[in-house]
């Protein structure tokens, strides 16, 4: 567990580095998400404060195939996520303090008010956004490790 959060700690001091989403793409991702069991790697982008985290994958037209946002949190929560503004269909994959991933959902794009919200039943400590069905293609299920590494990118 203290080796998670000490990952998660770097990323929230190096996520100063990515860029924002656009209106076509997000920007390009300076991080990634390595899911162990399913052997599959995610390139992220990171939303660490809450104007990141609460503008998201908002706006965005297309997002490359394994592209996406992770969303870190300070600690444990039990927040809920909604598709607001949204314009393409989304899976999330919730993660634990122990670098477990918790449950997967798919999300749909929503124009009306209020919208759905998107949540679990447990607290955790990052959520990644990828392209609907991304986590099933790749063979990411509960029970799975993901461990989400920041890099420098110029």
């Amino acid at each position: 567990m203290q080796r998670v959060l000490v990952s998660l700690l770097s990323v929230t001091v190096l996520a100063g580095c990515a860029g924002e989403a656009n209106e076509t793409s997000t920007a390009r991702p300076t991080s990634t998400v390595r899911f162990q069991g399913a052997d599959a790697t995610l390139f992220v982008e990171i939303a660490d404060d809450s104007e990141e985290r609460g503008r998201g994958l908002m706006g965005v037209e297309n997002l490359p195939t394994d592209q996406g946002m992770a969303f870190v949190f300070p600690g444990p929560v039990e927040d809920t996520f909604w598709m607001k503004d949204t314009l393409i269909p989304l899976s999330i994959a919730f993660v634990d303090a122990s670098g477990r991933v918790v449950d997967v959902l798919d999300m749909e794009p929503c124009e009306a008010d209020p919208c759905p919200h998107y949540g679990i039943d447990e607290p955790y400590v990052l959520a990644i956004e990828a392209n609907s069905g991304w986590f099933d293609d790749h063979g990411v299920v509960a029970g799975d490790r993901a461990e989400l590494q920041a890099t420098l990118d110029g």
